[in-house]
């Protein structure tokens, strides 16, 4: 350990914050809608199929163009699903004294950004997230000569002029974030009314950020399996394990979910089903089939010849799927529920969901859905699997993968989920839950 963190952590236990005993059962963390309330992004005049829609528009936005691969070394080009732009955020502080931030919650990257002054293209509305890293007295930057800055070239870029480690992050909408990869306190705000604290966090603080959406984004709290992602930072007192809970959508804009780490993690009790976990380069699980019903309806070649067939992803709304298996799924559907099909509300949208009918979730008889994982089958409800758009038109949460070719199963599939991740035995636990009870 270095004198740094060696400091850093006796002057955290002084103030009764010492991590191998405050943190031996792990912790849990608020976790919010972008649109709820407590958010920093909530517009008191926006109606709720208003933020529905917004909701959709942001994860159709980020699907969009695919990604590329760039020519440029040392640069991390990263291999993040199609909406990086997750609609669950989490509040924690950076520096000394604490400054308070918000990061998108997103299993799909490794790298944890926060914007810092001077920010370039910040959006205004975030101006007031804007870290100022002049103020914090524990904020650190390495030159690139520095063994951190040499053992992450994966991820770091230099600047001959000023000598200074840099980070560099694109995404697949080629949304770019870049600036200083440093080093810095993180303090959160657990469920249990305490603080932990943990020095010495890798951070990238972004002055460069450039894509309409990340402009307006406040953070990102990577939670992928790579050496800067914040689950592998927080050491081995987590276990390498966390879960989040996300309550269903027409109660997040009200109420909190829950992300927690170590033990509190710990996924089990009646109802859990586990199945494999294949860590990079994304957490990939294997699909085997889908029934709708009773109709079963197995993958065929268009999943590829791999058993790790479908991306689990927390930043992604919808579930994506290859597109002949897609519309073999969306006319199962189709003939089974009697409902008026309508055109979907939003034409304005990149990708359109093709399935909508005029009604709502209370009028939609539909049978429950059930994807099935290699060793775990997971039920879905209507509320999974459909999205109400206006308060006259559903529409089905599932759509073709066909303009980018990468299959996810989105968040919505896993509201009212505990969802665990164990790094270490490779298991993702799916276990029914009443997220806004947890």
């Amino acid at each position: 350990m270095s004198p740094y963190s060696s400091i850093a952590l006796l002057m955290l236990c002084i103030f009764g914050v010492c991590l191998t005993e405050s943190l031996s059962n792990g912790f849990s963390v608020e976790l919010i809608h972008r649109d709820s309330v407590k958010s920093p992004f909530y517009r008191p005049a926006e109606t709720h199929f208003l933020r529905v829609s917004n909701v959709v528009r942001r994860s159709f936005k980020g699907a969009s163009p695919f990604r590329k691969t760039s020519s440029r070394t040392n640069t991390i080009e990263s291999d993040v699903i199609p909406t990086t732009f997750g609609d669950y955020i989490m509040s924690f502080s950076i520096g000394t004294p604490p400054f308070e931030v918000y990061g998108t919650l997103d299993t799909g990257s490794d790298v944890v950004w926060i914007p810092c002054k001077p920010c370039k293209s910040c959006d205004e509305r975030i101006k007031p997230l804007i870290f100022y890293p002049s103020e914090s007295k524990t904020y650190k930057t390495f030159p690139c000569s520095s063994t951190t800055c040499q053992s992450l070239k994966y991820y770091t870029t230099c600047s001959s002029s000023s000598g200074t480690c840099g980070y560099r992050i694109e995404y697949m909408d080629q949304t770019k974030s870049q600036g200083d990869l440093s080093t810095d306190t993180v303090t959160m705000n657990t469920t249990n009314g305490s603080s932990v604290s943990f020095p010495s966090i890798l951070i990238g603080c972004g002055q460069d950020i450039t894509g309409i959406q990340h402009t307006r984004q406040a953070g990102f709290v990577g939670l992928r399996d790579g050496p800067l992602s914040f689950t592998t930072q927080l050491g081995s007192s987590m276990k390498r394990k966390f879960s989040y809970c996300m309550a269903p959508l027409s109660l997040a804009f009200n109420i909190s979910s829950k992300l927690n780490f170590g033990d509190a993690a710990i996924v089990t009790g009646q109802g859990t089903v586990p199945t494999p976990l294949i860590l990079k380069p994304d957490y990939t699980l294997t699909l085997e089939a889908i029934s709708v019903g009773d109709k079963r309806l197995d993958i065929g070649p268009s999943f590829g010849s791999s058993a790790e067939n479908i991306i689990i992803d927390s930043g992604t709304t919808f579930t994506y799927l290859p597109n002949d298996f897609y519309n073999k799924l969306e006319s199962i559907v189709a003939d089974i529920v009697s409902l008026k099909r309508v055109a979907y509300p939003y034409p304005g949208h990149y990708l359109k969901s093709s399935l909508c009918f005029e009604g709502s979730l209370d009028t939609l008889k539909v049978p429950v859905i059930t994807a099935h994982f290699r060793g775990a089958d997971v039920t879905l409800n209507s509320f999974h699997t459909f999205r109400p758009m206006n308060n006259r038109v559903v529409c089905f949460s599932f759509a073709s993968s066909k303009d980018f070719g990468i299959n996810i199963f989105g968040n919505m599939a896993q509201q009212n989920f505990l969802v665990g991740y164990d790094l270490q035995k490779k298991i993702v636990s799916f276990k029914p839950t009443d997220c806004t009870k947890h």
